[in-house]
């Protein structure tokens, strides 16, 4: 919570950065301006412990983002929910094995980590048989085998570029202090609608 340390937001600097990650790695949107309110609710603090944004993403296509250090009983309750024309998709960190994929016109359905119908992309990176928990700890793995492939390939001269591997990357990680900077001048602004 000190400025001096940690920079301009710990909320959404902290939490609210891995969720706008999330939900541009997923759906593959550039987020493009916000209108976000960050808050202090536990005095003393001198940083936001609780935010909220509208956003507007390249395309049309529209979010809400909420990060909360003050949510009582919520245990990182990271969830995502996106909508489309033709389906829906739900994921809980609390429950990281099942993607509930949500139709019009059918019955809802939960794919399970693990099973073959899942397709070649996702068993790459997954470590564990269907039934076991694997989640957090192993998304670093993945992480990690994308960058010993994308080195291996350099040394071997083969690299294809950053965007063939699977990993964050130096655009990444401005793109997240492009948003942190955004939503604090938003916030500071009334929840103007600013541009990343």
């Amino acid at each position: 919570m000190d400025p001096s340390i940690s920079g301009v937001s710990n909320c959404m600097g902290d939490i609210g950065s891995h969720a706008e990650n999330l939900v541009t790695y997923i759906t593959g949107l550039k987020l493009e301006e916000i209108a976000a309110d960050l808050n202090t609710f536990i005095p003393g603090r001198q940083l936001d412990d609780d935010g909220s944004m509208l956003c507007r993403y390249e395309g049309g296509a529209r979010g809400v983002l909420y990060a909360s250090q003050i949510s009582t009983g919520d245990e990182n309750n990271l969830n995502i929910r996106i909508y489309g024309t033709k389906a829906s998709l739900e994921w809980h960190q609390e429950h990281p094995n099942e993607l509930i994929v949500k139709f019009a016109d059918k019955p809802r359905e939960t794919w399970r980590r693990g099973n073959s119908y899942n397709g070649p992309e996702a068993a790459k990176y997954t470590r564990l048989p269907f039934g076991h928990p694997e989640a957090f700890i192993e998304a670093f793995a993945n992480i990690y085998l994308a960058a010993a492939e994308a080195i291996a390939d350099s040394i071997e001269g083969k690299f294809k570029g950053n965007e063939a591997y699977d990993y964050p990357n130096v655009q990444d990680g401005v793109d997240g202090m492009a948003f942190i900077e955004a939503a604090v001048k938003s916030s500071g602004n009334n929840a103007a609608w600013t541009k990343l």
